[in-house]
């Protein structure tokens, strides 16, 4: 059976201030008018059972998980109690499925992408799962077609195209992976573009429960220690001090760096749907859409020679502005952004510098 995984931890600074410590990019709703979470728990419900869907967040944010995903079992909201990056929330929740399903395929997601071909996405998996089948210890991942020479996603050379009896999903077509290559430089990407047999790395993979369970237990034997303890202390009283305890042993580490780059059998799947990671306040306009003047627009605004900017505000609030063009204006009852759009990747070292200054009612 297919198990689904999403994993909600990540900080999402680059949203600052509308994303925070106690509500960051996965619960906002950016586009349309769902949650960055629910939309993705929405995209696979067709396919997979809510009984068989595990979110993995931060402790901190599990009530408000909860609160957004009120159809979901309780138990199935996994509360890290610190950061270990993706390896050992993949690694815990493996453990989980396995123990209820020992011939677990597991799709592995972000909770921080758009993907509106829900149909095609959803055939795409099960195309995966079927390669997974053929296969028990390969697998999968999916690769985004790039449209402009993007320095900020890693990267996925395609080898051979995969001889497969398995049906296609959606027109996808499987190769083995050549490499994974970091993020590069600009005049790097454009070589990627011009290539051809490049893909951006979606981190969405399909695999066996045991299969990265294996693989954890070849490269990371003490994070795998760790991880079994949780898994065995569920249901003990003491269960939240051992949780605290394991997790907080283990040294981070992303499943790139754990698995990816030292797997054997490995193939990548060209997405048959669109694929948006929402990974600053461009994408938001991207997604929107713009006016006339090139604007992307949420809530109050009056604008007198604006254009190729995106102005977003709360409600009851009126945002005016002037004379101005490639500007972000992020409004908050009590912070206020207003940025270059072509410097918004600094986001990140206005977050550092309020954290500096011990501001964290603003964090």
């Amino acid at each position: 059976m297919i198990h689904a995984v999403i994993m909600a931890g990540g900080a999402g600074t680059r949203f600052w201030p509308e994303s925070r410590a106690d509500f960051p990019k996965q619960l906002l709703t950016l586009t349309g008018n769902r949650s960055m979470i629910q939309t993705t728990v929405d995209r696979i419900q067709g396919l997979i059972p809510e009984d068989r869907i595990l979110v993995v967040t931060g402790e901190r944010l599990v009530e408000k998980m909860v609160d957004q995903l009120r159809t979901l079992p309780s138990e199935s909201i996994i509360g890290e109690p610190c950061r270990r990056d993706t390896a050992p929330c993949i690694g815990l929740a493996a453990l989980l499925c396995a123990e209820n399903d020992p011939d677990a395929t597991m799709v592995v997601m972000p909770a921080d992408h758009v993907i509106e071909q829900t149909e095609s996405f959803c055939h795409a998996v099960e195309y995966a799962a079927q390669l997974i089948e053929e296969a028990p210890g390969r697998i999968a991942t999916f690769g985004i077609p790039p449209s402009y020479p993007a320095e900020t996603f890693g990267y996925i050379e395609r080898g051979d195209q995969l001889e497969t009896g398995a049906e296609q999903g959606s027109d996808a077509v499987a190769f083995q992976v050549k490499q994974f290559r970091e993020k590069p430089k600009a005049e790097v990407a454009e070589r990627y573009l011009q290539a051809g047999t490049f893909y951006w790395n979606s981190g969405i993979f399909v695999w066996k429960a045991v299969t990265i369970l294996e693989e954890l237990q070849r490269r990371e034997p003490e994070m795998l220690m760790h991880l079994e303890a949780i898994a065995q202390g569920r249901g003990r009283k003491d269960f939240a001090e051992i949780f605290t305890s394991e997790f907080s042993a283990i040294r981070g580490v992303s499943i790139d760096y754990a698995v990816m780059e030292h797997a054997q059998d490995i193939v990548v799947i060209e997405a048959p749907f669109d694929w948006d990671d929402v990974g600053n306040w461009t994408a938001v306009s991207r997604l929107r859409g713009t006016d006339g003047n090139g604007n992307t627009v949420v809530g109050q605004h009056l604008g007198l020679d604006t254009k190729n900017s995106i102005i977003r505000g709360q409600d009851g609030h009126l945002l005016v502005t002037l004379g101005v063009e490639g500007v972000i204006v992020v409004q908050t009852p009590d912070a206020t952004l207003v940025a270059d759009r072509n410097n918004e990747e600094s986001i990140r070292k206005l977050v550092k510098m309020i954290e500096e200054k011990g501001w964290t009612e603003y964090l």
